[in-house]
């Protein structure tokens, strides 16, 4: 599909004037839509935020600077390339709107080659700061990832824990925590190499994704170890948790390469949340999963503190 015209909005109190401009817009390939106030204006672009705003300074009612004003407090307008359009000769009005935060001013009568390149400007910076949002993001994300397992990071997993804890004091809910331990890994890297010690961390990660509920969050701590954070859960709820996960690694070994398949086992530790710092339900998932590891068993098991 061919991408959209750029959308201009002209808000003009005049029908004269606003019409001339929609039309000049129009020419030169824009779609433009057109509001009479503010009032109209801000409600059109609740709907439909435009790409460039052309904007009275003059209007009944409510003025082209309380408009400016209210698209600056506004997350989803604040960032929309608003050009002031001025009668007065004096250079005040532009001063002030772009004060306000106005990319750029037109005097009335606006030229239509004028008009052409002051909205190919704003338009230019608009799409500016939309790729630069976009790879904001994505940088964002990628400082967020594990990029072996795909799984959230330690950094982010540990924000999403202390949010986790905020909400389960603020709600009073409960709230489950699980440490996973991969049982000898470091024997899998010595025996059979660092990629097939990659193919199992990678394999664990799939599989603790397939196991949870939606609501829950698992992430790479660090090394062989992983967390899952697991929102309105209680002991019971750990142990069923756990009893999943365990079964999904159970009898079911890793693809390593060659034809080879290598036994994972793993140790779960798990904690249920009773307030204070989320360093303490760290340290009791922690505890539980050292006790874990050092009790013999052919199956993983849980050995929760709560």
């Amino acid at each position: 599909m061919p991408n959209p015209r750029p959308l201009v909005a002209v808000v003009e109190d005049s029908i004269v004037v606003r019409s001339v401009l929609a039309q000049h817009l129009a020419d030169r390939g824009y779609e433009a839509i057109e509001a009479c106030d503010g009032e109209e204006a801000l409600r059109l672009f609740e709907e439909r935020p435009p790409d460039v705003v052309l904007l009275d300074v003059n209007m009944p009612g409510m003025s082209g600077y309380e408009v400016l004003d209210e698209m600056k407090r506004t997350p989803a307008l604040e960032k929309i390339p608003v050009i002031i359009l001025t009668v007065r000769q004096s250079a005040e009005d532009a001063i002030r709107g772009l004060e306000l935060g106005a990319h750029d001013y037109l005097r009335k009568p606006v030229q239509p080659v004028e008009l052409a390149v002051r909205v190919a400007s704003a338009l230019r910076l608009k799409n500016a700061q939309d790729e630069l949002l976009v790879r904001n993001v994505e940088l964002e994300h990628i400082s967020r990832t594990d990029f072996l397992t795909g799984l959230p990071n330690r950094r982010h997993i540990d924000d999403e824990l202390k949010r986790a804890c905020s909400a389960s004091r603020r709600h009073g809910r409960h709230l489950g925590l699980l440490v996973i331990d991969i049982d000898h890994f470091k024997q899998v890297n010595d025996l059979a190499g660092h990629a097939a010690g990659d193919a199992v961390l990678r394999e664990v990660a799939w599989r603790l994704r397939t196991a949870l509920r939606p609501e829950d969050t698992a992430g790479r701590w660090g090394g062989d170890e992983f967390l899952v954070i697991l929102p309105d859960t209680g002991a019971d709820g750990i142990k069923a948790a756990a009893g999943r996960l365990a079964d999904a690694m159970h009898g079911r070994g890793v693809d390593i390469g060659s034809g080879r398949d290598l036994p994972v086992q793993i140790s779960i530790g798990g904690a249920v949340y009773q307030g204070g710092d989320p360093t303490d339900l760290l340290r009791d998932a922690d505890r539980a999963l050292y006790q874990a590891k050092q009790t013999p068993h052919t199956d993983p098991e849980l050995h929760p503190t709560a």
